[in-house]
């Protein structure tokens, strides 16, 4: 995270957070990853109180625009990202994933000079984190996760994506806890 010009420095303001997966590899193409972080995000919300206010699931990176009144966020990510990791890496371990070598590959080879990295290394360290106050830049950034599916050409309109609390905005129950 040395190199991460955007920083987290406000702990429990709302912030705006773009994880990508190292090389941008697809692994949320498969159900039972999105699933994890689903379950990741809904068990941050439970146990963390972290607030979502946004979210967007892409085949290669989350957007989030999130706060953490009672714990600092830093900690909720770190905690976030080392469990998602753990489950993404156990899955691809134990199911037939067809790219499973290919992507553990990728992952050794992002952890093989860190310190830090036992074996793998599946999220880059950048959260791109931006700090939001409650004005028209929050609802922007609100907008541009939302939208996000509908540049990709994956859906016409923002709330027919399941994974993505556009859903929450226009009244159908999405898939996670969210404070509209």
């Amino acid at each position: 995270m040395s190199g991460d010009r955007y920083k987290i420095t406000e702990q429990h303001s709302p912030h705006f957070l773009t994880f990508t997966l190292v090389d941008w590899v697809d692994v949320f193409t498969r159900k039972e990853c999105k699933q994890i972080i689903v379950d990741s995000l809904n068990f941050c919300v439970k146990e963390k109180e972290l607030n979502i206010y946004a979210w967007c699931l892409m085949s290669n990176h989350l957007h989030l625009v999130v706060s953490s009144p009672k714990l600092d966020l830093s900690y909720v990510i770190r905690d976030f990202k080392k469990w998602t990791a753990k489950e993404i890496l156990a899955w691809m371990q134990n199911e037939k994933e067809s790219r499973r070598d290919w992507l553990l590959y990728r992952f050794a080879y992002h952890g093989k000079y860190r310190s830090n990295v036992e074996v793998y290394h599946v999220w880059d360290d950048s959260n791109h984190a931006v700090l939001l106050s409650w004005n028209a830049i929050f609802w922007q950034k609100i907008n541009y996760t939302h939208n996000n599916p509908v540049r990709a050409m994956i859906v016409d309109e923002p709330e027919e994506y399941l994974h993505s609390s556009a859903r929450d905005y226009k009244g159908k129950k999405g898939l996670v806890e969210v404070c509209v």
